[in-house]
């Protein structure tokens, strides 16, 4: 109760003329002549001149307390506590003579806290109900505002108070004035560096230069702005089921990769090579610049290891070459304040034994700076996935690109390059060459495509290596005097022997980048062997007209280089291994993930002989992703001894189709040439069609057409779970499309259809009626009931982290849902309404508002995960709704046990997922319960060794949840002589006895998850 409302039952008449006498008058005047009194010398109940005795203010107290009993309406606590909350008050009351303050700090100090030091002062008072404590507290702080009422009333106080300000405040001054003479205000120094700071960074990274194309009537940089595609990542969240649902543990989010760092404030950010990690660290970068909410860092971590010792945060702008020189002290400050945006890019482009070491650098600026935003982005296989996940770190993976996405980019590269006459040619080409479609699966090469196609004017190869080969003859044979720049005559064959040795160098060494001083070493020891640049020059200057005329290298500064893009290295480093024969080098690097380009782009430029040698090599290894690496580069072995290649389709036959989800996911990493392996559906058991249809989902971005056409095979299958992978998969198609082909097909039995996006509401009335529809998102209730062409069909709605509905009125009139699930709708404000609905089911979980709920008397299964209000389960659920199933999760039952459950006689099953445990009054709740024949337990709800629990002969399903594995479940038997199944389930990392968990059950059927 607050004091404002307990003021109406204390009796402010009494409090006033208490808070008078307890004090003695005082005279006029500042009180500038002594000290200021201290409140013991001015309470009227201490020395010789006592006008007021101890008895006097518990008399007091007594009758303050009294009256507050005597007001109309509920006492504020029981009246057998009258005696001792009265002697408490007036403890706390004669403790004021205690207190070493004067009157004008006291009032400083404000009511609530001088109640505070009251009740420290007079020590503590045990034994008081709740409503005791609490009454004794708030009577406390309200006699506090009258005491602090009647000091700014005493002819002292005001007088005082603004002498005490006048000197405070001249002392104040001069202590301001000298501080600021000795030290100019940091802030002032660090705003007008970051004046200069931000729009620095801002042009910086506000440009793009693609992959070193220069083509000669373009410029060689465009604006981010123009060339930045939004790109999607994606990232897999576990998700433990409600009891009964069927949904999978692991749920895929997908969002603009832009937007990561706005869900979470650490990511790691994976992507192939050319996805656009680096693209998206500079968007990141120039948007935090400009808008000023962040200072951001772009760190390049290939040039940070460079320099041995990792910077701090005092030389991140000095290890990446910023001319600006910051005010000492100034990136710890921003830091400190959780200002930053720290943006580390390239994990996979530094040697392994260089990670662990970058991880610990990485996670001790995190621990010394909470607060700031970290993205660092690596290529797929660099790190284990759990590399951060104890960290913090949100993982995402960037998704090749889609067809929207291509055309969307081959649109702005035409109009950045002011040639719109070359797009439309490029987008049917594009549609219609399936090898051309699906090398453009990411910005690298979608770039290259466009600039090909441009410089070619309309021709383009067919094959990677063609695209690769034209490519670099593009670089290499072209001419750019107009820079002014002294060149050197280089063939393109000088340039290619040049830059494919300093390729396999850097492939060898693991790194993709080298000092200055090891590449004209190189170049030094191959100029005797190319004779076309050895009468050149010497290494150095071969070496820098190799970095201004191939467009295939970079030097961020004048100590290091490296290939603009490590496409170009894998592809080169591979030419020259050929070349050089060094199969057995292939061979013994397959192992290592970071050689898989290689060794394809080897198998490509290899003859066959040599291809089947070391495609011989790959399947020697017996490993899957070896054989699958083999499979893989079938695709490049244009030639090939026909027995080779029977025996690596035969070995991945032994893949193929994978014999579960994970199995699908390794295959699907050799590429779109799996869906030409793909069988099915005859043939196929229901496991092995699951398989196919993961695999091929997860190659709907590199190979839509064929992935759609090995998907449409399987939509007339009756499996659920292929069922369902056909409609989860529905995201990665054109929406309509898939709709019309797979969806429109399916057997609707069981089956939810998931709506995400708005075209995908808007592709629902094309199809034939959904009887289980979920909404998943941010979807208003006018957006989806206007979607639904026969609203009588729906049986089961589930609204899905939706902040959009708050509102439920509109449901009623517009379906007929039995079944209703509320997840995450923290905006929804009332269930009345559901009220008007037939519904059987309701399940509520972290929806906060429960207002309405027992008015919802048709339910028969009832599911609630979020506190319910009261301190009775009648008063928090349905009275009227004739239960037969209640699932009560996370702390449901926090306030209100299950204080009253018997009133729901007509239970048959019960589950208790919460960590609240049981007592022995709710297990009297559960004995009583007639019909229980199921009874579902999260381990928490089970006191030690259940020795509360009664016996319950009716109850024959037991599911028990999130076991260690050390629980003593010894009893349970006897306790539950009727059982027939018993469901165990181990919580995460836990391993379960079988064999000792089912003797403790001689009589059921027991089944371990």
């Amino acid at each position: 109760m607050e004091p404002a409302v307990l003021g109406g039952k204390l009796a402010s008449a009494l409090v006033a003329p208490l808070v008078k006498r307890l004090f003695a008058t005082g005279g006029p005047g500042a009180g500038l002549v002594d000290r200021p009194v201290r409140l013991t010398r001015l309470v009227s109940f201490r020395g010789e001149q006592r006008t007021l005795g101890d008895e006097q203010v518990r008399g007091l107290a007594g009758r303050l307390v009294a009256d507050s009993l005597a007001s109309p309406g509920e006492p504020p606590f029981p009246r057998d506590e009258e005696t001792a909350v009265a002697d408490a008050l007036a403890a706390r009351l004669l403790a004021l003579g205690d207190l070493e303050m004067d009157d004008v700090q006291a009032v400083r100090l404000g009511h609530r806290e001088l109640a505070a030091r009251l009740r420290t002062a007079a020590g503590p008072w045990d034994g008081f109900s709740a409503d005791a404590g609490h009454f004794l507290d708030t009577a406390t702080e309200w006699a506090c505002l009258h005491i602090l009422e009647f000091f700014t009333r005493r002819s002292t106080f005001v007088a005082r108070t603004l002498v005490e300000q006048t000197r405070g405040q001249a002392d104040l001054i001069a202590k301001v004035d000298e501080l600021i003479t000795r030290v100019p205000r940091p802030d002032a120094r660090d705003t007008a560096f970051e004046r200069r700071y931000l729009p620095y960074a801002a042009e910086r990274h506000d440009h793009l230069t693609l992959y070193g194309v220069d083509l000669r009537d373009s410029p060689d940089r465009w604006p981010l702005e123009v060339a930045y595609l939004s790109l999607e990542a994606t990232a897999e969240e576990d998700r433990a089921p409600l009891f009964g649902d069927h949904a999978e543990r692991e749920r895929t989010v997908r969002l603009p990769a832009e937007s990561a760092l706005a869900a979470h404030d650490r990511v790691l950010l994976r992507g192939d090579a050319g996805s656009g990690k680096t693209t998206l660290v500079q968007w990141l970068a120039v948007t935090a610049a400009r808008d000023g909410a962040r200072i951001p860092y772009v760190l390049p971590l290939r040039t940070l290891v460079r320099a041995g010792t990792l910077p701090a945060p005092t030389a991140f702008l000095t290890a990446v070459g910023c001319p600006l020189t910051p005010p000492e002290g100034w990136a710890e400050r921003v830091l400190t304040a959780g200002r930053g945006l720290v943006l580390v890019d390239g994990l996979d482009e530094i040697p392994a034994a260089e990670r662990h070491r970058t991880r610990d650098w990485l996670l001790a600026q995190i621990r010394a700076y909470p607060g700031n935003r970290w993205l660092l982005t690596s290529r797929p296989t660099a790190v284990r996935p759990d590399w951060l996940a104890a960290e913090g770190f949100w993982e995402l993976a960037l998704t090749p690109m889609r067809q929207p996405d291509v055309t969307t980019f081959v649109h702005r590269w035409h109009e950045a390059a002011r040639a719109p006459e070359y797009e439309a040619r490029l987008l049917d080409s594009l549609h219609t060459k399936r090898d051309l479609a699906g090398l453009a699966t990411n910005p690298l090469m979608c770039g290259l495509i466009c600039a090909l196609h441009r410089e070619r004017r309309g021709y383009l190869p067919t094959g990677r290596k063609e695209l690769y080969d034209a490519a670099l003859t593009m670089l290499l044979a072209r001419r750019d005097r107009e820079r002014g720049m002294e060149a050197v005559e280089l063939g393109e064959e000088a340039q290619l022997e040049l830059l494919q040795r300093l390729a396999y160098a850097l492939v060898l060494s693991g790194r993709t980048e080298m000092d200055v001083a090891t590449a004209e070493s190189l170049v030094e020891r191959a100029l005797p062997s190319v004779a076309s640049a050895a009468g050149q020059g010497d290494a150095a200057t071969v070496l820098r007209a190799l970095v201004l005329r191939s467009g295939l290298l970079r030097r961020p500064d004048e100590g290091t280089l490296h290939f603009v893009h490590r496409t170009f290295q894998d592809y080169l480093g591979a030419r020259y291994a050929v070349e050089e024969g060094h199969l057995d080098v292939l061979a013994g690097h397959a192992g290592d993930t970071q050689w898989e380009d290689v060794i394809r782009m080897a198998v490509a430029h290899a003859r066959p002989g040599e291809r089947a040698v070391l495609l011989r090599r790959l399947l020697a290894a017996g490993t899957p992703r070896l054989t699958l690496l083999a499979l893989a580069c079938l695709e490049h072995a244009t030639a090939l001894d026909p027995a080779v290649r029977a025996e690596v389709e035969a070995r991945a036959a032994t893949l193929i189709p994978p014999a579960s989800t994970r199995d699908a996911r390794v295959l699907a990493e050799a590429g779109p040439l799996v869906l030409e392996l793909l069988p099915g559906p005859d043939g196929l058991t229901d496991t092995e069609a699951h398989g196919v249809t993961v695999t091929a989902s997860l190659l709907a971005e590199r190979d839509p057409r064929g992935s759609l056409a090995v998907l449409r095979r399987f939509r007339d299958h009756s499996s659920r779970d292929v069922r369902r992978q056909l409609v989860g998969t529905w995201g990665r198609f054109e929406t309509r499309t898939y709709a019309t082909e797979v969806l429109d097909h399916l057997d609707r039995t069981d089956l939810f259809l998931t709506c995400r996006t708005e075209a995908q509401r808007e592709a629902l009335p094309v199809m034939g009626p959904w009887t289980h529809l979920t909404f998943l998102g941010a979807h208003r209730a006018a957006e989806i009931t206007a979607c639904v062409a026969e609203p009588g069909a729906v049986e089961e709605l589930h609204l899905v982290n939706n902040t959009e509905v708050t509102e439920l009125d509109g449901l009623p009139g517009l379906f007929t849902s039995l079944r209703l699930l509320l997840l995450d709708c923290h905006e929804v404000r009332d269930l009345g309404p559901l009220a008007r609905l037939p519904l059987t089911s309701l399940v509520i979980s972290r929806t906060a508002d429960l207002t309405g709920l027992p008015a919802l008397s048709s339910l028969t299964h009832l599911t609630v995960a979020t506190r319910l209000p009261g301190s009775r389960l009648p008063a928090a659920l349905p009275t009227e709704a004739p239960l037969r199933y209640l699932y009560l999760g996370d702390d449901a039952i926090a306030g209100t046990g299950l204080r009253g459950l018997v009133h729901w006689r007509t239970l048959q099953a019960l589950y208790l997922a919460t960590g609240t445990p049981l007592t022995a009054e709710d297990w009297a709740e559960i004995q009583r319960l007639p019909d229980l024949t199921i009874l579902g337990l999260h381990s928490r709800a089970l006191p030690d060794g259940s020795g509360a629990m009664p016996v319950l002969p009716g109850v024959e399903d037991l599911f028990l949840t999130a076991l260690d594995g050390d629980e003593d479940l010894s009893v349970l038997a006897s306790r539950l002589p009727g059982l027939r199944m018993v469901a165990l389930e181990a919580a995460p990392g836990a391993v379960l006895d079988g064999d000792r968990l089912t003797a403790l059950f001689p009589g059921a059927e027991v089944t371990l998850d």
